[in-house]
């Protein structure tokens, strides 16, 4: 009828209703997709061993009207973890969503890495993402599925400089990141890893800085990427946001490069 008004349509949120978990949810790559899924309908629960970094991202969500809790946590550490997804349930009953997202970085060669310095990378960075799983799973198969994110990283595809540890540890979370993938099918549980490049986040900053020539260092990490520059904590949100949606309800066991062009050369 002419004169007539289209109906509104209401705005999808792709992750209504759902329960988010995200370890290193306060800062970086975790903070930019706590807010995002917060924004997409989630409850989030963010987990971090930083109580102040907590307070600011639970800021973050509740002043765009997303709801979400703090749980400090150390992902090193097995009874942590427990607790973590022990208050997730208490909380909100159920999870459908764990992004596996803490870690942290070492510029040494194999050379030069202690066994102390290999055993904090590898604490983090891979035994947070397998307690991560191990304790998510079960409540995920009482659910009846869910979705996992573990954050890997370019370096543990492709080699990189003083490295050592990092990319071990990395390289590990793809492998694990599969072979759960391969488990859990059946159940209805999807598990994907991310392998971003190089990301503006704090770890990226601390690396910068501490290298000889920090604007030397810059320019050469944007000069690396063929796009051009680093990449964004958002884009890469922007990826797991898809995988921990029904959007990628065919995908599992997948490592998605975000990196701007880096491992294609």
């Amino acid at each position: 009828m002419a004169g007539a008004k289209s109906p509104v349509r209401e705005e999808k949120l792709r992750l209504k209703g759902k329960v988010a978990v995200i370890t290193g949810g306060t800062s970086g790559i975790g903070l930019a997709t706590a807010i995002l899924f917060a924004k997409e309908g989630a409850k989030v629960v963010i987990a971090s061993r930083d109580n102040e970094a907590g307070k600011f991202a639970l800021e973050q969500i509740k002043s765009n009207n997303g709801e979400a809790i703090f749980v400090k946590t150390d992902v090193s550490n097995e009874e942590e973890v427990k607790v973590l997804i022990a208050e997730s349930l208490r909380r909100y009953k159920k999870i459908d969503i764990l992004f596996n997202n803490a870690g942290i970085e070492l510029q040494k060669p194999v050379t030069e890495t202690s066994n102390e310095e290999l055993a904090k990378v590898i604490d983090i960075n891979l035994k947070g993402v397998f307690y991560g799983c191990k304790y998510a799973i079960p409540y995920m198969i009482r659910n009846g599925g869910g979705s996992i994110i573990n954050t890997a990283s370019v370096a543990g595809l492709v080699g990189f400089s003083n490295l050592a540890a990092y990319s071990a540890s990395k390289g590990a979370v793809v492998a694990l990141t599969k072979q759960i993938a391969i488990d859990y099918a059946k159940k209805n549980i999807r598990v994907n890893c991310i392998c971003p490049g190089v990301i503006a986040t704090p770890m990226v900053e601390r690396f910068i800085a501490k290298s000889p020539n920090p604007e030397e260092t810059r320019r050469q990490l944007n000069e690396i990427h063929p796009i051009g520059r680093i990449g964004k904590a958002e884009e890469v949100a922007n990826a797991v946001l898809f995988l921990a949606s029904d959007e990628s309800s065919f995908i599992t066991g997948h490592s998605l490069v975000i990196d701007g062009g880096l491992s294609a050369q």
